[in-house]
């Protein structure tokens, strides 16, 4: 819990706008009830706002009042979203006529608003499918510059502190894409270091994991991650990443020492790159049962402006929290 307490701590001192699309939905008022009263962010309710006020009355919420509430049938600024919409999808062919169906789906208003810069970051999915959730993000915000595709961290939060920073890790990709290419593994390692630095708020020491260690298997799985190695090193001088390194040899200094002499990462690895969508989300549900870690996420990575796809089962305190991920990372895109 002292992570998510920094986070929400870095979040009151930044004081972005946060749209919840999903303005009917009543773990979703009630969490927005919880971060207008911390003070998380400027919450950004679309919905009806005679319905809204209605359902914060009977579920006792006393902040929803201090909440901007959009109505998407009678935003004022639906004829311009509706101009943007267009223009960003003539290529596609879309007509006014659609465009204006569109906007009036929660889900579509929410991004353009983050689109013509009157909101900071976006989190739903309570009431949704992640492709609901995504794929308005995708055509209109489309992922950040040098980015081609988007990915899912985990924040995996040990009890033994040995492993990691202090008994944290990030774990990627965990949610999103299945089978990354080299150059998309590469993408989603940088991007993950980013995750580290803007929301754990510590320097990543990235490893690329497979079944092999600096060459003690030969493989094309393994030739993947040595060439996404190289990549990303060139993408991020900056950060530290090595591979391809197996699991012990990223996370047990002992066995790091022995398997990859001279590495800075083997042992000290804090960021976990796992090689496929198999590999992560297996891993992260293991090592969340299984060590009963606490996982936080998935945080969708490599957007051009955070957008975040909450877990259909997803409680109030889950919603609260990516909440305050979301304005942290509304923060370090600028």
């Amino acid at each position: 819990m002292e992570l998510i307490n920094q986070i929400k701590l870095n979040a009151k001192k930044l004081n972005k706008r946060i749209v919840l699309p999903e303005g009917y939905e009543q773990r979703t008022l009630k969490a927005a009830d919880i971060a207008i009263g911390e003070g998380l962010a400027q919450i950004i309710l679309i919905g009806n706002p005679a319905e809204i006020a209605s359902k914060a009355e009977q579920l006792g919420l006393k902040n929803l009042s201090r909440a901007v509430i959009i109505d998407p049938r009678s935003n004022p600024k639906k004829d311009h979203y509706i101009e943007m919409m267009v223009e960003l999808r003539k290529s596609k062919g879309l007509t006014r006529e659609e465009a204006a169906k569109l906007i009036e789906n929660p889900l579509y208003l929410g991004v353009m608003m983050i689109k013509n810069g009157d909101a900071d970051g976006e989190v739903s999915g309570a009431d949704h499918p992640t492709g609901d959730v995504l794929r308005p993000a995708f055509q209109y915000v489309k992922t950040a510059p040098g980015i081609s595709v988007v990915s899912g961290a985990f924040i995996m939060i040990l009890k033994d502190k040995n492993f990691g920073e202090n008994g944290v890790l990030l774990f990627a990709d965990g949610a999103v894409h299945p089978d990354p290419t080299d150059r998309e593994l590469a993408e989603i390692a940088v991007a993950s270091g980013q995750t580290a630095r803007a929301i754990c708020g510590f320097e990543p020491r990235i490893a690329l994991l497979s079944f092999s260690t600096k060459g003690s298997a030969k493989h094309d799985f393994v030739d993947k991650v040595v060439s996404a190695t190289g990549i990303a090193r060139e993408m991020a001088p900056d950060m530290m990443i090595d591979g391809e390194l197996q699991g012990d040899a990223a996370l047990v200094e002992a066995i790091g020492q022995k398997k990859a002499p001279g590495s800075k990462i083997a042992g000290k690895a804090n960021v976990l790159i796992f090689p496929d969508l198999n590999c992560g989300n297996i891993a992260y549900k293991l090592v969340q049962r299984l060590a009963n870690a606490e996982a936080i996420g998935p945080i969708l990575q490599g957007m051009a402006a955070p957008i975040n796809d909450l877990s259909r089962g997803c409680s109030v305190n889950d919603i609260v929290s990516m909440i305050a991920i979301t304005a942290n990372q509304a923060a370090a895109k600028k």
